[in-house]
């Protein structure tokens, strides 16, 4: 077992209880999260092929047009999983770009649908490095709004480290959980906010023999 395959766990359980939603993922880890959580314990999820085919164990069955999303977003009846370049303590997003808007040090990819998910459904994100430059007090630029701008639900962050949630009464992030052999001040450490900490912090659980034997099914070559 490794890192990643805790984390893929950890994407999957993302997705547990929402049922007949639709899930769209950003990166390899998120997506091989939905579909280990679609042939699990989530058999209603509805995934894609990236394109309009609806897939259920990798094989076709249904049909979801490009122009048909927009409507599945604005009935939010969707659960993205988006990555984020910066990400502060509400869950405010950055995709944009790094340093002031009248000149920025670095040009990323724009906006995108970042504010029309995250006004109008369930989003997460997954953060392949947990580091202060992307744990910031403050994001240079909103793409996605966080809870104190008025999002839907900012549900979990996923990163390398741990997984953090919002489950606070001023719903700013808090350690949900610390991946096997991360400690808690290692994520305070690569945080560049306070983060709300329980008094327990428990360990990310980790995949069973049986999900270990789906993500190898669904990751053959190894790429995560």
């Amino acid at each position: 077992m490794s890192r990643a395959d805790v984390c893929v766990v950890a994407c999957a359980e993302a997705w547990r209880g929402d049922g007949a939603v639709l899930a769209s993922t950003t990166g390899l880890i998120p997506r091989l999260g939905a579909q280990l959580a679609q042939l699990t314990f989530a058999p209603a999820l509805l995934l894609t092929d990236g394109e309009a085919t609806l897939l259920h164990g990798g094989e076709p069955e249904g049909w979801l047009p490009y122009r048909a999303v927009f409507g599945v977003v604005a009935a939010g009846t969707r659960h993205v999983m988006m990555g984020a370049s910066q990400l502060d303590r509400f869950g405010n997003q950055n995709i944009s770009c790094v340093g002031d808007w009248h000149r920025p040090t670095r040009q990323l990819l724009g906006v995108r649908g970042a504010p029309g998910n995250t006004i109008n459904h369930t989003t997460s994100y997954w953060v392949p490095r947990h580091e202060p430059r992307v744990f910031v007090e403050h994001v240079d630029m909103v793409s996605g709004i966080g809870h104190d701008r008025g999002a839907a639900e900012i549900r979990v962050v996923v990163t390398n480290l741990a997984v953090l949630d919002f489950a606070t009464p001023d719903r700013s992030m808090r350690l949900r959980s610390t991946h096997p052999g991360v400690s808690v001040a290692e994520v305070l450490a690569a945080t560049g906010f306070p983060l709300a900490v329980p008094g327990e912090v428990p360990v990310t659980r980790e995949p069973t023999p049986a999900e270990l034997e789906i993500i190898d099914r669904l990751d053959p070559a190894g790429r995560r």
